[in-house]
């Protein structure tokens, strides 16, 4: 993966500190699916100076250059992610708000045979599933897809 300068440069974004700070939190794996107000508070805890304000705005150019991809799950937040990864799908809790990634081939052949059946040819697409976490207290958990 390109090192933080050249990803920034890549993308026409001049390298500055708070840029740096927020894509390294933003490339650690425990941070992907996150809201702008969690990438704050983690700033916040390694005692570095850098608002809510410029957080948001940062998080945008980062979106608008392609670097993260911006989520708009149920429950009005925004979250982001990395853009660099593979095509996957995304369970949400509505309970929570965890949100897990899975792949699965057979969804994917079927989205590509209901497009070819309706004379589609897909560019793009997102799934999100919604429900709840059944783990009553402990809502909030890795999930572990087992292939059947």
């Amino acid at each position: 993966m390109a090192s933080n300068d050249e990803q920034l440069k890549k993308a026409g974004l001049k390298v500055t500190s708070p840029r740096m700070k927020i894509l390294e939190i933003l490339k650690k794996p425990e941070n992907q699916h996150i809201s702008a107000e969690d990438v704050y508070k983690i700033l916040l805890e390694q005692k570095d100076e850098i608002g809510l304000a410029t957080v948001y705005r940062v998080l945008n150019q980062f979106d608008d250059a392609g670097i993260i991809t911006r989520h708009h799950f149920e429950g009005g937040r925004s979250v982001f992610e990395l853009s660099a990864k593979e095509h996957h799908d995304h369970l949400v809790c509505l309970t929570c708000g965890h949100v897990f990634e899975f792949e699965d081939d057979v969804i994917e052949e079927r989205q590509e045979k209901v497009a070819k059946t309706n004379k589609l040819t897909l560019t793009n697409h997102s799934l999100y599933l919604y429900g709840e976490c059944q783990r009553g207290e402990n809502c909030e958990y890795k999930l572990a897809i087992e292939a059947e």
